[in-house]
Protein backbone atom coordinates (compact mmCIF):
# COMPACT_ATOMS: atom_id res chain seq x y z
CA UNK A 1 0.00 0.00 0.00
CA UNK A 2 1.54 3.49 -1.03
CA UNK A 3 1.43 6.09 0.94
CA UNK A 4 -1.47 7.93 -0.14
CA UNK A 5 -3.46 4.69 -0.25
CA UNK A 6 -2.69 4.12 3.31
CA UNK A 7 -3.52 8.04 3.96
CA UNK A 8 -7.29 7.86 2.36
CA UNK A 9 -7.83 4.77 3.88
CA UNK A 10 -7.67 6.57 7.98
CA UNK A 11 -9.75 9.51 5.99
CA UNK A 12 -13.08 10.12 7.55
CA UNK A 13 -15.66 8.61 4.76
CA UNK A 14 -19.37 10.50 4.05
CA UNK A 15 -22.35 9.98 2.13
CA UNK A 16 -23.50 12.86 0.20
CA UNK A 17 -25.91 13.84 -2.33
CA UNK A 18 -24.00 16.02 -4.60
CA UNK A 19 -22.77 15.36 -7.74
CA UNK A 20 -19.00 14.72 -7.60
CA UNK A 21 -16.45 15.28 -10.60
CA UNK A 22 -13.19 17.48 -10.42
CA UNK A 23 -13.55 20.95 -8.90
CA UNK A 24 -16.78 20.07 -7.33
CA UNK A 25 -17.73 22.19 -4.30
CA UNK A 26 -19.93 20.40 -1.68
CA UNK A 27 -21.33 22.03 1.34
CA UNK A 28 -22.17 19.30 4.01
CA UNK A 29 -25.00 19.52 6.21
CA UNK A 30 -25.28 20.09 9.73
CA UNK A 31 -25.04 16.95 11.19
CA UNK A 32 -21.98 16.27 9.21
CA UNK A 33 -20.21 19.31 9.23
CA UNK A 34 -20.53 19.22 13.18
CA UNK A 35 -19.31 15.46 13.38
CA UNK A 36 -15.80 16.73 10.85
CA UNK A 37 -15.24 20.34 12.68
CA UNK A 38 -16.00 19.73 16.19
CA UNK A 39 -15.76 15.60 16.58
CA UNK A 40 -12.89 14.89 13.94
CA UNK A 41 -11.36 18.10 14.55
CA UNK A 42 -10.66 18.17 10.78
CA UNK A 43 -9.60 21.91 9.37
CA UNK A 44 -8.89 23.42 5.85
CA UNK A 45 -6.71 21.41 3.87
CA UNK A 46 -7.38 18.25 5.03
CA UNK A 47 -8.30 15.14 3.44
CA UNK A 48 -11.80 13.76 3.36
CA UNK A 49 -13.12 10.88 1.21
CA UNK A 50 -16.89 11.54 -0.21
CA UNK A 51 -19.35 9.38 -2.40
CA UNK A 52 -23.15 9.84 -2.93
CA UNK A 53 -23.93 6.11 -4.73
CA UNK A 54 -23.50 7.27 -8.70
CA UNK A 55 -20.02 8.74 -9.35
CA UNK A 56 -17.38 6.27 -7.00
CA UNK A 57 -15.22 7.98 -4.39
CA UNK A 58 -13.61 10.82 -4.51
CA UNK A 59 -10.72 12.81 -2.07
CA UNK A 60 -11.70 16.11 -0.95
CA UNK A 61 -9.87 18.96 0.75
CA UNK A 62 -12.11 20.76 3.04
CA UNK A 63 -12.21 24.26 1.81
CA UNK A 64 -13.73 26.18 5.02
CA UNK A 65 -14.97 24.92 8.43
CA UNK A 66 -17.92 26.89 10.31
CA UNK A 67 -20.05 25.55 13.30
CA UNK A 68 -23.00 24.50 10.93
CA UNK A 69 -21.36 24.47 7.43
CA UNK A 70 -18.40 22.57 6.00
CA UNK A 71 -18.02 23.44 2.47
CA UNK A 72 -15.16 20.79 0.48
CA UNK A 73 -13.72 20.62 -3.29
CA UNK A 74 -13.39 17.35 -4.67
CA UNK A 75 -9.53 16.86 -5.84
CA UNK A 76 -9.69 13.08 -7.98
CA UNK A 77 -11.27 10.41 -7.48
CA UNK A 78 -10.23 7.67 -5.43
CA UNK A 79 -12.28 4.94 -6.15
CA UNK A 80 -14.13 3.78 -8.81
CA UNK A 81 -18.01 3.17 -8.97
CA UNK A 82 -18.37 -0.04 -8.08
CA UNK A 83 -20.00 -2.71 -10.42
CA UNK A 84 -23.08 -4.40 -8.38
CA UNK A 85 -24.92 -7.40 -9.67
CA UNK A 86 -28.53 -7.83 -10.04
CA UNK A 87 -29.40 -9.37 -7.33
CA UNK A 88 -32.84 -7.88 -5.25
CA UNK A 89 -33.68 -9.21 -2.17
CA UNK A 90 -37.35 -9.37 -1.07
CA UNK A 91 -38.31 -9.76 2.34
CA UNK A 92 -41.08 -9.16 4.46
CA UNK A 93 -40.73 -6.53 7.17
CA UNK A 94 -39.05 -7.24 10.49
CA UNK A 95 -39.50 -5.65 14.20
CA UNK A 96 -37.18 -2.96 14.57
CA UNK A 97 -33.98 -4.06 15.29
CA UNK A 98 -34.07 -7.44 13.23
CA UNK A 99 -34.80 -4.92 10.06
CA UNK A 100 -32.11 -2.23 11.10
CA UNK A 101 -29.82 -5.29 11.00
CA UNK A 102 -30.91 -6.90 8.11
CA UNK A 103 -30.63 -3.38 5.81
CA UNK A 104 -27.29 -3.06 7.12
CA UNK A 105 -25.54 -6.56 6.30
CA UNK A 106 -28.04 -6.21 2.75
CA UNK A 107 -26.05 -3.10 1.98
CA UNK A 108 -22.63 -4.72 3.11
CA UNK A 109 -23.21 -7.85 0.74
CA UNK A 110 -23.89 -6.12 -2.27
CA UNK A 111 -27.42 -6.57 -3.34
CA UNK A 112 -29.09 -3.82 -5.88
CA UNK A 113 -32.34 -3.70 -4.50
CA UNK A 114 -33.96 -4.34 -1.33
CA UNK A 115 -37.84 -4.46 -1.74
CA UNK A 116 -39.53 -5.17 1.38
CA UNK A 117 -42.87 -6.77 0.85
CA UNK A 118 -46.27 -6.96 3.07
CA UNK A 119 -47.53 -10.86 3.64
CA UNK A 120 -50.49 -12.83 5.82
CA UNK A 121 -48.04 -12.98 8.58
CA UNK A 122 -46.34 -9.49 8.56
CA UNK A 123 -46.82 -8.25 12.07
CA UNK A 124 -45.08 -4.86 12.31
CA UNK A 125 -45.99 -1.33 11.08
CA UNK A 126 -44.95 0.33 7.86
CA UNK A 127 -41.33 0.53 8.45
CA UNK A 128 -39.20 4.12 7.96
CA UNK A 129 -37.34 4.05 5.08
CA UNK A 130 -35.60 7.35 6.18
CA UNK A 131 -34.63 5.33 8.66
CA UNK A 132 -34.05 1.98 7.29
CA UNK A 133 -31.58 4.72 4.75
CA UNK A 134 -29.70 5.71 7.22
CA UNK A 135 -28.67 2.58 8.18
CA UNK A 136 -27.41 1.95 4.81
CA UNK A 137 -25.69 4.72 4.31
CA UNK A 138 -23.64 4.04 7.56
CA UNK A 139 -22.54 0.80 6.64
CA UNK A 140 -21.61 1.79 3.46
CA UNK A 141 -19.32 4.40 4.85
CA UNK A 142 -17.97 1.78 7.31
CA UNK A 143 -17.32 -0.64 4.58
CA UNK A 144 -16.18 1.55 1.45
CA UNK A 145 -19.05 0.93 -0.44
CA UNK A 146 -19.86 3.14 -2.89
CA UNK A 147 -23.39 2.19 -3.94
CA UNK A 148 -26.24 1.97 -1.53
CA UNK A 149 -29.29 -0.68 -2.47
CA UNK A 150 -32.57 0.74 -3.99
CA UNK A 151 -34.98 0.96 -1.03
CA UNK A 152 -38.85 1.39 -2.33
CA UNK A 153 -41.88 1.84 -1.04
CA UNK A 154 -43.06 -1.49 0.43
CA UNK A 155 -45.79 -3.76 -1.83
CA UNK A 156 -48.00 -6.62 -0.71
CA UNK A 157 -46.93 -10.03 -1.80
CA UNK A 158 -49.42 -10.42 -4.19
CA UNK A 159 -48.41 -7.17 -6.27
CA UNK A 160 -45.31 -8.66 -6.58
CA UNK A 161 -46.01 -12.11 -8.19
CA UNK A 162 -48.69 -10.05 -10.41
CA UNK A 163 -45.83 -7.80 -11.86
CA UNK A 164 -42.62 -10.23 -11.42
CA UNK A 165 -40.49 -9.33 -14.81
CA UNK A 166 -40.37 -13.06 -15.84
CA UNK A 167 -36.83 -13.02 -16.98
CA UNK A 168 -35.61 -12.78 -12.97
CA UNK A 169 -35.59 -15.48 -11.35
CA UNK A 170 -37.09 -15.56 -7.85
CA UNK A 171 -35.97 -18.03 -5.69
CA UNK A 172 -37.97 -18.58 -3.00
CA UNK A 173 -36.48 -20.04 0.86
CA UNK A 174 -39.61 -22.14 1.03
CA UNK A 175 -39.65 -23.82 4.89
CA UNK A 176 -41.19 -26.71 3.15
CA UNK A 177 -38.18 -27.53 1.44
CA UNK A 178 -37.14 -27.26 -2.04
CA UNK A 179 -33.74 -27.55 -4.27
CA UNK A 180 -30.29 -27.39 -2.73
CA UNK A 181 -29.38 -23.75 -2.30
CA UNK A 182 -26.05 -24.04 -4.31
CA UNK A 183 -27.24 -25.93 -7.24
CA UNK A 184 -29.97 -23.82 -7.36
CA UNK A 185 -28.00 -20.42 -7.15
CA UNK A 186 -25.56 -21.35 -9.84
CA UNK A 187 -28.35 -21.66 -12.07
CA UNK A 188 -30.05 -18.41 -11.16
CA UNK A 189 -27.71 -16.37 -12.06
CA UNK A 190 -28.32 -11.96 -12.50
CA UNK A 191 -30.77 -11.11 -12.86
CA UNK A 192 -32.07 -12.37 -9.86
CA UNK A 193 -33.88 -11.94 -6.47
CA UNK A 194 -33.90 -14.02 -2.96
CA UNK A 195 -37.52 -13.78 -1.60
CA UNK A 196 -37.44 -14.52 2.20
CA UNK A 197 -40.89 -14.84 4.07
CA UNK A 198 -41.77 -13.24 7.96
CA UNK A 199 -41.48 -14.50 11.01
CA UNK A 200 -44.12 -16.87 10.83
CA UNK A 201 -43.17 -18.14 7.70
CA UNK A 202 -45.61 -17.89 4.79
CA UNK A 203 -49.44 -19.43 4.63
CA UNK A 204 -49.90 -22.52 2.66
CA UNK A 205 -51.56 -20.04 -0.02
CA UNK A 206 -48.81 -17.73 -0.33
CA UNK A 207 -46.66 -20.63 -0.69
CA UNK A 208 -48.40 -22.14 -3.53
CA UNK A 209 -49.15 -18.85 -5.41
CA UNK A 210 -45.09 -18.11 -5.19
CA UNK A 211 -44.32 -21.64 -6.47
CA UNK A 212 -47.23 -21.29 -9.36
CA UNK A 213 -44.60 -18.29 -10.71
CA UNK A 214 -43.22 -19.44 -13.72
CA UNK A 215 -39.66 -17.81 -12.65
CA UNK A 216 -39.65 -19.03 -9.17
CA UNK A 217 -36.99 -21.26 -7.66
CA UNK A 218 -37.74 -23.15 -4.36
CA UNK A 219 -34.71 -23.84 -2.31
CA UNK A 220 -33.98 -25.16 0.97
CA UNK A 221 -31.49 -23.59 3.24
CA UNK A 222 -31.01 -26.54 5.01
CA UNK A 223 -32.10 -28.54 8.44
CA UNK A 224 -31.78 -25.84 10.54
CA UNK A 225 -34.28 -23.26 11.65
CA UNK A 226 -33.37 -20.23 10.72
CA UNK A 227 -34.81 -16.76 11.80
CA UNK A 228 -35.93 -14.46 8.77
CA UNK A 229 -33.39 -12.02 9.07
CA UNK A 230 -30.78 -14.64 9.28
CA UNK A 231 -31.98 -16.92 6.63
CA UNK A 232 -32.23 -13.55 4.35
CA UNK A 233 -28.45 -12.82 4.96
CA UNK A 234 -27.22 -16.19 4.33
CA UNK A 235 -29.06 -16.61 1.16
CA UNK A 236 -27.46 -13.21 -0.38
CA UNK A 237 -23.87 -14.43 1.03
CA UNK A 238 -24.18 -17.69 -0.98
CA UNK A 239 -25.69 -16.27 -3.89
CA UNK A 240 -22.99 -13.35 -3.92
CA UNK A 241 -20.31 -16.39 -3.36
CA UNK A 242 -21.17 -18.22 -6.70
CA UNK A 243 -22.51 -15.44 -9.07
CA UNK A 244 -21.11 -12.19 -7.23
CA UNK A 245 -17.72 -10.50 -8.62
CA UNK A 246 -14.46 -12.16 -7.28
Amino acid sequence: MSETDRSLSTTPRLYVTDALAEGSVITLDQPQSHYLGSVMRRQVGDIVRLFNGRDGEWACAVASVARKAVTLTARQQSAPQENVPDLWLCAAPLKKGRIDWLVEKACELGVARLQLVTTQRTVVDKPKLDRLTAHMVEAAEQCGRTALPELPEPVTLDRLLRDWPQERALIFADETGGEAMTAAMARAAAPAAILIGPEGGFTPAERDAIRALAAAVPISLGPRILRADTAAIAAVAVWQAINGPA
